[in-house]
């Protein structure tokens, strides 16, 4: 046991209540000052004044934490549902048509049977990149082929067939059941 301990005894631990408790350890203080390196506290404020800077920043956290839950509860709120009374009318996202493309080649205008036909088509984006989108069919023994879900707007029509020479051209799609006709031309003979 060192020094400090012996002199501390019963009395240091549990300090009587008849007022020679302060004197005590007033005198504990300055042989501890003697003994330890770091110096003791100025004042016994400091010790409440810490405790209250804590609970006064509890209470800010408290009160930040109510009121960002408070506000998460407005904002995550529905609007209230529309009377029954009124129609909502249907939104129309995004206005998707069927186009038909009638292949026919040569002077005779014979139908190109299996000929491959690409549609294509930028799809817009306000915040990110435009997509640019393709859509292929091929032709049947008519030559007509019917291409689904073509949007309104400009659209790049191609047709490729064996024994033909390729065709493209931009078309502006305006009606939900609009049919093109494409003349397809032999390619040149070569000697």
């Amino acid at each position: 046991m060192s020094h400090l301990d012996e002199s501390i005894g019963a009395r240091g631990k549990f300090p009587d209540i008849t007022g020679r408790g302060a004197a005590y350890r007033a005198e504990l203080a300055s042989n501890l000052a003697v003994n330890r390196l770091d110096p003791p506290r100025a004042y016994g404020e400091d010790g409440i004044q810490g405790a209250m800077r804590i609970s006064r920043n509890f209470s800010r956290f408290l009160s930040l934490g109510v009121v960002l839950v408070a506000a998460q509860c407005v904002f995550a709120q529905d609007p209230p549902p529309p009377a029954p009374s009124e129609k909502i009318p249907p939104v129309k996202t995004d206005v998707l048509s069927r186009i038909t493309i009638e292949v026919k080649g040569g002077e005779k205008d014979t139908p190109v049977e299996n000929a491959s036909v690409y549609v294509k088509y930028v799809e817009e984006h306000k915040l990110r990149k435009d997509k640019k989108l393709e859509l292929n069919v091929k032709t049947n023994r008519d030559g007509v082929a019917h291409v689904p879900n073509a949007p309104l707007g400009r659209v790049l029509i191609q047709v490729i067939a064996e024994g033909w020479k390729t065709y493209g051209r931009w078309y502006d799609i305006t009606d939900t059941k609009q049919v093109f006709k494409i003349q397809l031309q032999r390619p040149p003979k070569w000697y």
